[in-house]
């Protein structure tokens, strides 16, 4: 079968060479040639470098650890619903969703019931994301002459974990094309956007229509059932709030909680993201970054404190497991496209993310998330880091040098 399969796309490889007739279809040729087989170009002459680690390879690894945080995303949407139907007084959900799940149950106290329920409302988004989303990439290589690369299965499904379950689907169809067209085909495409087209997409969707991407709506999976994330709960009525919610550390930090589909399971989040270091694809400078200047602004609030926003009072570990901080920290900040390059300036990077998300939290209670505008601020300032960071290094090694010089003399 494989044999097969790889003679008939040799043989149909001239089609699609230059002079073929189906010349201008090359990148769908190369697309699916490549993502079956590797590819048989090898670069025979120097300078190069021999590294297992390339780009197919960089974007599966990333994709692959999102798995965990997809599992726990369908099991705990569903879970979700499932409770909202529960205190509803209801057998299922509305609409074609709920003649699915008929067949699964409701009982939330079932973990393939919450699972399966949970599944509805991710395939969709997901399939959305990526048909939309696939069809626009494919029409720029087209049109360019580009070759189709695998960064897009890392831009869907990081774009569908950050949406609400309850997303219209046409409203995720427009969010991708605005982050793929707008936030990275018209820089040139992969590895030459500034901003990250996931959050591009996402932060579109959030100010062009916040009544869907903010509030009671952002997890609320069933119809005519309404209700508060815990940050939500956090910016009105503090710490007390949520802990008169039921809601405890360790809930947050598994992901039993009510929120985006797939940014409240901390753990899920924690063990996908150690496998994105130890693989190297995260920078470990960059999370330690964002978490230190977390914490210390955090810790700074804390210690000034406010008699009007209870906010001020939240401690750091809550901020760590609440929202959209640990995806974020592990799989947003972390993009080695939009991220800092130089070592000191992905330190700085990450404390600039780290001190932003909490400034937006605490201190702007309009947008009581943070964590997709902090990390758009901090895409757009990576650059001018590295800037300075390699200014500040061509002085040092200028004086170091002519130090050198004079000494000789």
């Amino acid at each position: 079968m494989i044999k097969n399969l790889r003679r008939w796309l040799d043989q149909r490889e001239p089609d699609f060479m230059p002079g073929g007739k189906y010349e201008k279809y090359f990148s769908l040729y190369e697309m699916v040639d490549t993502l079956l087989y590797s590819p048989p170009n090898r670069t025979t002459s120097s300078p190069h470098v021999r590294d297992a680690l390339d780009l197919k390879r960089v974007m599966g690894y990333v994709w692959l650890a999102t798995f965990p945080v997809m599992f726990m995303a369908c099991y705990n949407t569903g879970l979700q619903a499932n409770l909202a139907l529960q205190s509803m007084g209801l057998e299922q959900a509305e609409g074609w969703r709920g003649s699915i799940q008929s067949l699964f149950g409701f009982d939330p106290n079932s973990f393939f019931d919450n699972f399966f329920h949970g599944l509805l409302y991710f395939l969709p988004i997901y399939m959305t994301t990526f048909i939309v989303g696939g069809i626009a990439e494919v029409i720029f290589a087209l049109v360019r002459g580009h070759e189709v690369n695998e960064g897009f299965f890392v831009t869907s499904i990081l774009y569908t974990l950050t949406l609400p379950p309850a997303t219209p689907l046409w409203m995720v169809g427009a969010g991708i094309l605005f982050g793929v067209i707008i936030g990275k085909e018209v820089f040139g495409g992969t590895g030459k956007n500034f901003i990250n087209p996931a959050l591009a997409g996402r932060a579109f969707l959030f100010f062009a229509y916040p009544a869907y991407m903010s509030g009671d709506l952002v997890w609320v999976a069933v119809d005519g059932y309404s209700g508060a994330t815990a940050l939500s709960v956090g910016a009105a009525s503090g710490m007390a709030g949520i802990y008169d919610s039921g809601l405890t550390w360790w809930d947050a930090f598994i992901g039993l909680e009510p929120g985006s589909i797939g940014e409240t399971s901390a753990l899920a989040i924690f063990i996908g993201g150690a496998f994105l270091l130890y693989t190297g694809i995260a920078n470990w400078r960059i999370v330690s970054g964002v978490l230190f200047g977390m914490i210390m602004t955090t810790i700074l609030l804390n210690t000034i404190g406010s008699d009007t926003n209870p906010m001020f009072a939240m401690p750091w570990w809550w901020h760590l497991v609440l929202g959209g901080f640990a995806f974020g920290m592990m799989f947003m900040a972390t993009d080695p496209v939009t991220a800092a390059h130089t070592n000191a300036g992905r330190w700085w990077f990450g404390v600039l993310i780290g001190f932003m998300v909490i400034l937006i939290r605490v201190v702007n209670p309009a947008f009581p998330e943070g964590m997709m505008l902090a990390i758009l601020f901090g895409n757009m300032f990576a650059p001018l880091i590295d800037y300075a960071v390699m200014k500040v290094n061509i002085k040092r090694r200028l004086k170091r040098q002519l130090g050198s010089a004079e000494v000789k003399a």
